[in-house]
């Protein structure tokens, strides 16, 4: 089960109102709601939701699993390293330990997540899963259909070659790509393969988190609704 819900009897339980079984008990009569949703034995709650017995809610010990969406500004390092001076975890300087999930270069600005939580760390990044990464990359001159066409398709880079990705031209120089692998510098080396330079590089989503009006060097905690869909996404393609 995943670290950031918890058994709704075991919330329950866990607030001193009664025990499991005296829980399961409650819900069964039907005077447990979630969200304003009767709940059912078997139910998880999440962080932020509202459990409510007869009408009141009722707040249990809270998660602690951390996931945060920080807005990368350029010049930072996605390193848990404190020698390096541009490490992102004195960037946001967060109270208790996270970790970056992946990276992006130290140049590329963007959606980048954090959390203490490894196994999902994990299954983000495992390769198999190919889940979707989008960017907006901005290149040195005009893109041309030559171009777009080439990097569709499968480019030999760093010994192996690149699965074949979605992109779209926004305007003469900038394209939307979306990638389901992440070799090292892979945008970057599949322009430079095509004949290109980039010039800026911005993630603004992983699988179903978006950038969204995220300034630079700004970041937030994840919803609710954004942790449970994530977790349906990595659930689908695991």
């Amino acid at each position: 089960m995943s670290e950031d819900s918890v058994s709704l009897n075991k919330f329950i339980s866990s607030t001193g109102i009664c025990s499991r079984r005296e829980a399961d008990v409650l819900i069964e009569s039907g005077v447990v709601t979630i969200n304003g949703t009767t709940a059912k034995k078997g139910n998880r709650v999440f962080a932020n939701d509202a459990v409510k017995i007869r009408g009141k809610r009722i707040h249990g010990k809270k998660s602690n699993s951390i996931y945060i969406m920080l807005h990368k500004p350029p010049g930072i390092t996605c390193t848990t390293d404190r020698r390096e001076p541009s490490n992102i975890i004195d960037f946001i300087n967060f109270k208790h330990r996270i970790f970056p999930i992946g990276r992006l270069d130290k140049s590329s600005t963007g959606l980048i997540l954090l959390t203490n939580n490894g196994d999902i760390v994990n299954q983000i990044l495992r390769k198999e899963n190919k889940h979707e990464k989008e960017y907006v990359v901005t290149v040195n001159k005009p893109i041309t259909k030559s171009f777009l066409n080439q990097m569709r398709k499968p480019i030999p880079i760093l010994g192996t070659k690149t699965l074949p990705s979605k992109i779209k031209q926004i305007n003469e120089t900038t394209f939307k790509i979306i990638l389901t692998q992440g070799l090292n510098r892979q945008i970057r080396r599949m322009c430079e393969y095509c004949g290109y330079a980039v010039v800026t590089l911005k993630r603004i989503r992983i699988m179903n988190l978006h950038l969204g009006k995220l300034k630079k060097g700004q970041w937030r905690h994840l919803s609710t609704a954004e942790l449970k869909k994530l977790r349906l996404d990595i659930k689908a393609k695991s």
